[in-house]
């Protein structure tokens, strides 16, 4: 298998990818470590952001959506429900079953939550150099189409990732 195989055969050879590859990895961990609310854990943040994208769905569903297990998904429901965040509500296609939601306070918490993020983000840009803030503004406007792309690739229909052709 020649390198053309293992880079995909894109216009960026696999060094520029790793080192685009380390930029974002350190965006994602300045997203999560720095900007991050502890109000709530990530798996919880993460479960009410996919019931707000894709609606109730069942609670096996999530757990595997979320890579955690049913009885671990169960506890966070549980909690998530006593605070009000999330709801339990009748599958309409099978009278047995029960659905997750998410509520009306769990979407104002998200909604909170980003509004943070994006705040405390804007105060660090604000830090910079207004140079570094052109090159970024920039950046983002020549980067933010195929960034989208990147992120869309990777969940497909019910969130699930995507996975490459062998």
């Amino acid at each position: 298998m020649g390198d053309a195989a293992i880079d995909g055969g894109g216009p960026v050879g696999r060094e520029r990818r790793e080192e685009i590859a380390d930029v974002l990895e350190q965006l994602a961990v300045l997203a999560v470590r720095q900007l991050g609310k502890r109000d709530i854990s990530m798996t919880a943040a993460s479960a009410l952001g996919r019931l707000a994208r894709e609606g109730p769905t069942r609670l096996t569903v999530l757990a595997a959506d979320e890579g955690v297990s049913q009885p671990a998904m169960t506890q966070l429901v549980q909690r998530l429900t006593k605070q009000g965040l999330m709801a339990r509500v009748a599958d309409p296609d099978d009278g047995r079953a029960v659905l997750v939601s998410i509520t009306d306070a769990g979407r104002r918490l998200l909604a909170e939550r980003r509004r943070d993020r994006v705040a405390r983000l804007s105060g660090l840009l604000a830090a910079l150099p207004p140079e570094d803030q052109a090159t970024l503004a920039a950046a983002v406007d020549s980067a933010a189409p195929a960034l989208r792309r990147l992120v869309a690739s990777v969940a497909g229909p019910g969130g699930r990732p995507v996975t490459p052709a062998s």
